[in-house]
């Protein structure tokens, strides 16, 4: 008869498949059971790390990095790994301890002495703009003179006089499908008006569905431009009769972020009240340093591009109500049960851009479901996690169907959690071309029921995801 230890192997070497063919869900539960069987082995620990930085659940690979490195104080790998997730939120100092470690143990280790260098730039990084921050900065629209900006003879797209047209994006859809960008003029154009209306928009936009009109709610797209072609082609593009909500995340990570960006907010500026934008996590200054959105569009477009997309991002709204039953936001709920839609109405998200390390704005930003009742820590390592009775009771004092969020890859999809009260929806398929997972989306018709369709991943041009960010660190978590 087998021993436990010997199960326990086997166990994580059924992980191990499971991680090399891309389900880190799976991986992860093989691990878990792994280490139920033998909690003394590191390599279990670590392996499970790993498999958690891959689902971006960066607080607990530090805890089971902590746990491989109780275990054995000289375990590479598990400094290597516990770095990595500490960089991925953020934490370069913490990052640079360990790569430091990884060094002393391993002298030779070329991996770890770059990705050392790239985390004290980081450190540095951080310091110079803490420095320069100040309080009242001017706009980057400030001397922008747009109207002066002459658009060349030889621009070969459709030209922009006035206000957004169908014809445009039609064009500006088909230039992006070809590897060119529009012209910077329209750049402008399209941010400055879409950073009005948003701005304009209170903080919880309400939405009726009207007798003949469908809503289509997405989850996160992270610059997976062709993937959201595949979406409309499926499901059809936005129109009067056709409503589209996106939740938060369409920037970072896949290096279409700006192409995605500028679609969005160009229906927008055509269909104010036909197409809705919620703020997510990784529409802020922090996550689009490190994550490529800033390195983007200053590739494809300037540094100024950059800073008007950032004002835009501030000004979006932080969630959206769907005929008073479904509350939509990016993240999920509270750390305090006697919070209300009311207080979502009155939050002045404009006396704050960027969400910090607290508050409300924070929580509807980052937050996550767990399976246990309560709320628990954080599986990244940020916010906190809440449970099905929080939900609950969430729920039943606002009274609301469901709760509708994204922020996090679901193999199918989307997933219903917390009795149906709690529903995940991610419009990513095989996110970052690393996670074997599908895409899917939300119809909503005038009956308020619930429509849920998936979709899969497409080609795309041989650009990798991250190909914009700014240091090694961060692209070595693809």
């Amino acid at each position: 008869m087998a021993t436990p230890e010997a199960k326990a192997t086997e166990l994580k070497n059924q992980g191990n498949k499971a991680f090399a063919a891309h389900d880190w869900p799976a991986a992860v539960d093989f691990y878990t059971k792994a280490i139920e069987l033998n909690d003394k082995e590191p390599t279990f620990w670590s392996n499970r790390a790993q498999a958690y930085i891959k689902t971006e659940a960066y607080g607990f690979a530090i805890r089971d990095a902590t746990k491989a490195i109780e275990l054995n104080p000289s375990f590479v790998k598990a400094y290597y790994r516990r770095a990595t997730a500490y960089a991925a939120i953020l934490k370069p100092k913490d990052a640079v301890k360990d790569f430091k470690t990884c060094v002393k143990i391993d002298p030779g280790n070329k991996d770890a002495k770059l990705k050392l260098v790239e985390c004290e730039k980081i450190v540095r990084q951080l310091a110079f703009f803490a420095a320069i921050e100040v309080g009242d900065e001017p706009s980057a629209a400030e001397g922008l003179d747009v109207d002066s900006i002459a658009v060349e003879p030889a621009y070969d797209g459709v030209r922009l006089e006035g206000g957004m047209t169908q014809e445009f994006i039609d064009d500006m859809t088909e230039r992006f499908k070809n590897g060119k960008t529009i012209h910077k003029k329209y750049v402008y154009q399209i941010i400055l008006a879409v950073r009005k209306l948003v701005y304009d928009e209170p903080t919880m936009v309400e939405v009726e569905i009207p007798e003949d009109v469908e809503l289509t709610v997405c989850g996160d797209t992270h610059g997976q431009y062709f993937d959201l072609m595949e979406l409309f082609r499926l499901n059809g593009t936005p129109s009067e009769k056709h409503w589209y909500l996106f939740n938060g995340d369409f920037v970072d990570r896949g290096s279409w972020s700006t192409e995605i960006a500028l679609l969005l907010y160009a229906n927008k500026w055509l269909r104010p009240n036909c197409f809705f934008i919620n703020r997510g996590n990784h529409e802020t200054d922090d996550m689009n340093r490190v994550y490529g959105f800033e390195g983007e569009c200053k590739a494809k477009y300037s540094e100024r591009v950059f800073k008007l997309f950032s004002e835009s991002f501030s000004a979006l709204p932080l969630a959206t109500l769907i005929g008073k039953k479904y509350f939509v936001l990016h993240g999920g709920l509270f750390s305090d049960d006697n919070v209300t839609l009311d207080d979502i109405r009155k939050l002045n998200r404009h006396k704050q851009r960027q969400p910090g390390q607290s508050g409300l704005m924070m929580e509807m930003l980052w937050t996550d479901p767990q399976t246990e009742p309560g709320r628990g820590p954080s599986k990244r390592g940020v916010g906190m996690q809440f449970g099905p009775d929080v939900t609950k009771r969430f729920c039943e004092r606002n009274g609301l169907e469901a709760v509708i969020r994204s922020h996090e890859v679901r193999m199918d999809g989307y997933e219903e959690e917390h009795d149906g009260k709690c529903i995940t929806v991610f419009s990513a398929p095989k996110y970052c071309d690393m996670t074997e997972n599908r895409g899917a989306y939300i119809n909503i018709g005038p009956d308020y029921k619930l429509k849920f369709c998936q979709f899969d991943a497409v080609p795309h041009p041989n650009i990798r995801p991250m190909a914009y960010a700014q240091n090694s660190v961060m692209s070595s978590l693809m």
